[in-house]
């Protein structure tokens, strides 16, 4: 019986193609491997000149089913989980005529990608799912005492460099297998949230909850500098489709900003011109207007000390006239749907100012995650639409269909304000913010300073209801005209009778928008 061969072999089957041919160029070459491959992976292998045998001939089964069948076979995982120390094994390769395989290189069909386009049918993302390349990562995964697995082509020049300096060392042959098995487990998490959106939920029972990100990039550090901290992708969507057009690296503190920013100037995506400016997680100003200049004047005018250093998101693509005022001060990110080339020629004097081309400002993850000691708590994100027609006007005194129109605008920036939230605004632009004190009386009584003479005629919106009237009356000694809170106290009635002794209009929602 023929002994089988002693010569090194590598199974490379590959969707991306990134680095391919510089690394079987390598194996051939400078380390001698005989090179195994499937379909466009073989093709453009041979297409390169190098030698390469396809895994139908050297399987001897044709690929089969329009090629969902190709490196199922013995030959492929007999070679891939033979046990090298162990006789028995040895015996079986010999009896079947099945090679060593040591070095796996696979990545999967792209899923994300195939689901993240518009108007993809369930049929033709699940013709997206691959079944032997996860098959062959965890089998080389399972045995890198033996094997090495490369399931990323960020990871081709590592071990490159290790070859050329001798053996692959079984560290790194564990390291890549850890990463083999996260990859495929974030792969079939993936899978499984997209199909379970398109199935009905099994009566009384609530789904387990998984989350996994991959292409991991590390950042700086955390909130501070001395937590370590990396961002994930868990969907080609969002912040991971943002193009950054200048400045230095984003930031963990970056990011949250940025997100927070996005998520407020995103209830404004249909209205006229907005802006957004944002300090440490909470709005500081907030503004509407017939120009994107003007909205982001009236933004910076509410608060302009905070605003120093602030985080801008813009529903309109930046144009020069804004770009000019916002080069007067220092900011650390403009996130926009689009820059006009003069006005990125303009703020290119700024070469650390971070500018974000985010073409939709939309979307929005589906659910909020925590972390608690030995868990997550997880909810529905707070994407409730604003609908008046279900609000409630208890006090004597009616709304102006202008005041309606405060009414809601403060509504929406309200529940992007740290709780306990109070919002001071007058058409269509915020005045003061009061956020994230232990008492809501504390959060009015910032925001009616922050407001100062313009609280004249205002609205005031709240995020909880008011368990005392003193709120009221605060509001009412500033000039403010009109109150919009979720009521639900015990003691709404004390906080109506104020309104109507104040001659205050006061709305009740129904809905608490609390954001902690």
């Amino acid at each position: 019986m023929e002994k089988i061969t002693t010569a090194k072999v590598a199974l490379l089957s590959v969707s991306d193609k990134t680095g391919l041919l510089e690394l079987a160029r390598f194996l051939v070459e400078e380390q001698q491997f005989t090179l195994i491959s499937s379909g466009g992976t073989a093709a453009a292998i041979a297409a390169a000149g190098l030698p390469v045998t396809k895994v139908s001939d050297y399987t001897g089964a044709p690929e089969i089913l329009g090629g969902r069948v190709k490196t199922l076979h013995p030959r492929i995982h007999g070679g891939i989980l033979a046990r090298l120390a162990l006789d028995s094994d040895h015996q079986d390769l010999e009896q079947h005529q099945i090679r060593p395989i040591t070095l796996v290189v696979v990545n999967l069909y792209p899923f994300a990608e195939a689901i993240s386009q518009a108007h993809v049918c369930l049929a033709e993302a699940v013709e997206q799912i691959d079944i032997g390349g996860p098959a062959m990562l965890r089998a080389a995964a399972k045995n890198h005492e033996y094997v090495t697995v490369l399931s990323s082509p960020d990871q081709y020049a590592l071990l490159i460099e290790q070859m050329r300096q001798g053996e692959v060392s079984i560290g790194l042959r564990r390291s890549l297998a850890v990463a083999a098995f996260q990859h495929t487990a974030a792969y079939d998490r993936l899978i499984a949230k997209y199909l379970a959106g398109q199935a009905e939920p099994i009566a009384h029972r609530l789904p387990d909850f998984e989350l996994a990100g991959s292409q991991a990039k590390p950042l700086r550090y955390g909130e501070n500098p001395h937590q370590l901290a990396t961002w994930y992708q868990t969907e080609a969507i969002g912040w991971s489709a943002a193009q950054q057009l200048q400045g230095k690296e984003l930031s963990y503190n970056n990011l949250l900003d940025l997100e927070a920013a996005r998520q407020l100037v995103a209830e404004f995506i249909h209205d006229q011109p907005c802006a957004v400016i944002v300090k440490h997680n909470n709005p500081c100003g907030v503004a509407l207007s017939s120009t994107l200049l003007g909205a982001y004047e009236y933004a910076f005018a509410a608060d302009a000390v905070s605003a120093f250093g602030g985080v801008v998101a813009l529903n309109q693509p930046l144009d020069l006239a804004t770009a000019e005022v916002m080069s007067e001060t220092f900011l650390e990110c403009v996130v926009a749907p689009g820059f006009a080339p003069e006005a990125l020629s303009l703020l290119r004097a700024k070469p650390n100012l971070r500018l974000l081309l985010l073409a939709d400002l939309r979307q929005s993850a589906p659910e909020t995650i925590r972390t608690i000691a030995g868990g997550i708590l997880v909810q529905q994100s707070d994407h409730l639409p604003v609908d008046p027609s279900t609000w409630k006007v208890v006090t004597q005194a009616q709304p102006t269909p202008e005041q309606i129109q405060d009414l809601i605008f403060a509504w929406k920036v309200c529940r992007h304000v740290k709780s306990n939230a109070i919002v001071i605004a007058a058409e269509g632009a915020t005045l003061g913010i009061g956020a994230g004190q232990m008492n809501r009386v504390g959060s009015c009584q910032i925001a009616i300073a922050q407001a100062g003479e313009n609280a004249q005629g205002s609205v005031l919106a709240s995020d909880g209801f008011f368990p005392f009237d003193d709120t009221v009356r605060a509001a009412g000694a500033a000039g403010i005209r009109a109150i919009i809170q979720p009521g639900g106290s015990i003691k709404d009635q004390d906080s109506i009778a104020a309104a109507d002794q104040l001659g205050l209009v006061m709305i009740l929602t129904g809905t608490r928008h609390f954001l902690h």
